[in-house]
């Protein structure tokens, strides 16, 4: 066998030999006071895995390689996975961008601020006639998304918008996350609206959004730097029909789902063709 190269998380070591197993180069890891070896056991293959490393340490954490863990959901028992692992909250924070960290503080704020009694919805509901879609109040076709009604319904949004958000900003940049953050909360805000009325709220809209063009962006240009594993999707969609279904046990904004998922879709197809930069 020939060493490929020695990493001190443990972790990373073991994602990286999972990728490498899904292009047909086999691998094993070995512990020692350095750290954790990689070792190619295939030689003929010696080539490609010396170049498949040198792309790994130039994107460790790019999201083919925790994808390929999570398929296989392989361990190896001799290895000890706690060596090299960084705490929570510095995973958390190395996940997200500064955009996605924004959005998140203001949630938690606004949340927070309505919790306490101040009235807060006021301020940032959609605009409470069709009569004032004109008026100089424009952030309102923007805000309902800050606004959330439980601990449950702000958690759910926020781990997503992380997840998804987070990848996004960290691929493609700041603007584009931006983009979709504003017109994947105005056009389902709209919709919800002539829908159900003004009174909504929650990022569940934009999550649709990035959920959209995260997929699409993965189908139609694998190599864009987005993760969007099969079983994702497929439970987003599942709770966007049950919705639809009232099946839920709880009032939810259905057409700004729908709708945030159509925005993703369509700047997903107009994207097809950008290159990461």
């Amino acid at each position: 066998m020939i060493q490929l190269l020695v990493l001190g998380d443990a972790r990373m070591a073991q994602a990286l030999v999972d990728y490498l197993a899904t292009l047909g180069i086999p691998c094993e890891l070995t512990q020692s006071e350095l750290g954790v070896s990689v070792w190619l056991a295939d030689e003929r293959r010696l080539a490609q895995a010396q170049q498949e490393v040198k792309r790994f340490l130039s994107e460790p954490n790019h999201p083919r390689y925790m994808e390929a863990s999570w398929q296989s959901g392989h361990a190896d028992a001799r290895i000890d996975y706690s060596k090299g692992m960084t705490d929570p909250v510095t995973d958390f924070l190395h996940q997200a961008g500064p955009l996605t960290l924004v959005v998140i503080i203001a949630c938690l704020a606004i949340y927070a601020l309505d919790a306490i009694g101040l009235p807060i919805f006021d301020e940032l509901a959609f605009h409470p006639t069709l009569a004032q879609f004109t008026d100089w109040q424009a952030w309102r076709y923007v805000t309902p998304t800050f606004i959330h009604f439980s601990v449950l319904h702000l958690v759910f949004n926020l781990l997503w918008w992380w997840y998804l958000g987070g990848q996004i900003e960290q691929r493609l940049g700041s603007g584009k996350l931006f983009i979709l953050l504003i017109v994947g909360a105005a056009l389902p805000n709209i919709a919800e609206f002539f829908a159900s009325g003004p009174r909504f709220g929650g990022l569940s809209g934009v999550v649709y959004a990035l959920l959209g063009y995260s997929w699409l962006r993965t189908r139609l240009q694998p190599d864009c730097g987005l993760a969007m594993p099969p079983a994702l999707i497929g439970f987003m969609l599942v709770w966007l029909v049950l919705g639809f279904l009232d099946m839920l046990g709880t009032p939810t904004a259905n057409m700004a789902h729908l709708v945030g998922l159509l925005v993703g879709l369509a700047q997903g197809w107009l994207d097809r063709h950008h290159r990461p930069g």
